[in-house]
């Protein structure tokens, strides 16, 4: 790790900034409890966030310092055949990205004199004088095609292996979530830990309100698509659904005629895990993130992929035929359909339990400055 002056005094407490990245608000929401961890152990947290990111994370942390820094505001495609060739045109963008993402850090290390960084994603959180951990579950990226899988892995260890360690947040054993994302035949060359998956929620016994909970996420254009697919369909439904749009910016929700349906814009994290305990089906993106939180709640979900999200492709399909949850795409998706289906559906279980996020984080804050 890291050398530098010894802090196990108490008149200097690590300044740790976290980075999570801005496709979707996944990243965001798992950060929370990393975030929680550091605070529980000591530490001074700065996040950097801009948009919709930065406002999920100020509802938890309205007492923590935020400083403004934008993501690499991909664009995605609203066709699925074109989403993986949309992202790759937009490959000159990332990288430049990337490489203003390591200037600001230099920066920002010495304006807000920070000790260390964790980065969820973002790839250019990595220097030298400080310790630097990334955070991700795609160590092996699905892009549909082998060749371009090899291309796309190696441009990621180049990155990867400028920090000083790799957190996964999944199992290390088989039965793990990620399958062959987080579990590639090859890893990076830097220290890997699997800290187990990572929630914001904590599981509780509460009674059944709905019948089925949407939760709407995930970048545009898709969002909007997913959302009026369901709004469409929910118009003549006699059930009692709940829709949250996952928009924390907004603060007038559509109006629906049907009083059996609740449609709510976002929801601070307590709220949000009430809700989805007390609902009886969970629908879904197959966010790896949002996967998390569900295995955490030990919710029975139906999965609906991103269309051309490779990475959410493959996600609702490993999990679909090991059976912990249902699986749709997005063009066959019928409310009616799948909670008739929901009730004959044979759930598998998964053991839940072992986190390793505690350790780490305590290893990680002994290990800044080590002499």
């Amino acid at each position: 790790m890291i050398k530098g002056k010894n802090f196990n005094s108490l008149q200097h407490m690590p300044r740790v900034l976290v980075a999570p990245l801005d496709w979707g608000l996944g990243h965001a929401t798992r950060c929370i409890p990393i975030i929680l961890t550091l605070l529980n152990n000591g530490c001074i947290v700065i996040i950097a966030a801009y948009g919709p990111t930065k406002d999920l994370l100020q509802k938890e942390f309205p007492a923590l310092e935020f400083v403004d820094y934008r993501g690499y505001e991909m664009q995605y495609s609203r066709h699925k055949e074109w989403f993986m060739v949309k992202l790759f045109l937009q490959f000159p963008k990332l990288f430049s990205r990337v490489r203003a993402e390591k200037r600001w850090l230099k920066m920002a290390i010495e304006k807000y004199k920070l000790d260390a960084v964790i980065s969820d994603n973002r790839l250019g959180m990595s220097n030298k004088k400080i310790t630097s951990i990334y955070i991700t579950h795609q160590l092996f990226i699905k892009t549909g095609n082998s060749f371009l899988n090899r291309f796309a892995q190696k441009i990621h260890y180049h990155y990867i292996n400028k920090y000083n360690a790799c957190w996964v947040p999944d199992w290390a054993v088989d039965e793990n979530l990620a399958g062959e994302l987080s579990h590639p035949v090859k890893l990076p060359a830097i220290p890997v830990t699997f800290i187990g998956p990572l929630s914001r929620f904590e599981k509780a016994e509460m009674q059944l309100k709905f019948d089925c909970c949407c939760i709407i996420s995930g970048p545009e254009p898709q969002r909007s698509i997913f959302e009026n697919i369901i709004l469409k369909q929910v118009h003549e439904c006699n059930y009692k659904v709940v829709i949250v749009r996952g928009l924390p910016q907004q603060t007038t929700p559509p109006q629906i005629k049907n009083p059996l349906v609740t449609i709510i814009n976002h929801l601070p994290m307590a709220e949000m895990s009430r809700l989805i305990q007390q609902s009886k089906l969970i629908i879904s993106r197959s966010g790896y993130s949002t996967i998390m939180d569900l295995v955490t709640l030990q919710k029975k979900a139906v999965l609906v992929p991103t269309p051309g999200q490779t990475e959410q492709e493959y996600l609702a399909k490993y999990l679909g035929n090991k059976k912990i949850f249902m699986a749709v795409n997005q063009n066959n998706f019928c409310l009616a359909d799948v909670l008739k289906q929901f009730d004959t559906f044979s759930f598998s279980t998964i053991d839940s339990t072992g986190n390793d996020l505690n350790d780490a984080i305590k290893n990680f804050v002994a290990g800044i400055f080590v002499d």
